[in-house]
């Protein structure tokens, strides 16, 4: 591997810390996914709007302080709210939780698009160099100029093997932040019709 690294040039170090910082970040995500499915918790959500329904807003305020689920964090800002405005407070709420989830996506992003170029980079540096070879040394040497050129094809291997081995986990992460979205959408918006329902009901007694 050292043999390798130091074949394919100065672009193998950029190539490497893209690589650490791939691994990082996609370690550092699976940890907190797996947290997010730990700390989800389908019957406190269900309390919570008995609660709700009941009117029992210390009991809420009980229940969804001791939860950690992101959900049950989003219901209890609209209840703090739930006098002025509910919707936009879970809103706000919402927009912070699905930021914490979105964290360091952008980077992983960044280096699938990266990683290739810079393998492209390093090839075409390498190129240049086989063929400056070749202009000193003629065609006499023409394996020094081969192997030139694929000791410089290493670096195109080692940016697509990067990008390839961190799209995956990328799509993943996406797709369970779509997921999350989707089900902080349903909770909201259960929780909005519940409480105009209240609303109603309280208006119509009065």
């Amino acid at each position: 591997m050292i043999e390798i690294f130091k074949s394919g040039g100065l672009i193998m170090i950029p190539l490497l810390l893209c690589s650490i910082c791939s691994l990082t970040i996609i370690i550092e995500r699976l940890f907190f996914w797996i947290g997010v499915s730990i700390k989800r918790n389908r019957e406190v959500i269900e309390k919570i709007f008995q609660l709700c329904h009941e009117e029992d807003w210390d009991g809420v305020k009980k229940i969804a302080a001791g939860s950690k689920s992101y959900v049950a964090k989003i219901l209890l800002s609209g209840v703090l709210h739930r006098d002025y405005s509910p919707i936009k407070a879970m809103e706000l709420a919402a927009a912070d939780e699905i930021y914490s989830m979105q964290r360091f996506m952008n980077i992983l992003d960044t280096i699938i698009t990266i990683a290739p170029l810079l393998g492209i980079l390093g090839t075409v540096v390498g190129i240049i160099d086989s063929f400056d070879m070749l202009g000193t040394s003629g065609i006499d040497n023409p394996q020094a100029v081969t192997g030139g050129i694929a000791k410089a094809l290493i670096t195109t291997a080692t940016g697509l093997s990067i990008a390839i081995i961190t799209v995956f986990p990328y799509n993943y992460f996406n797709s369970r932040i779509e997921r999350a979205v989707k089900i902080i959408e349903k909770y909201t918006t259960s929780f909005e019709i519940d409480h105009e329902a209240r609303l109603t009901d309280n208006r119509s007694k009065q």
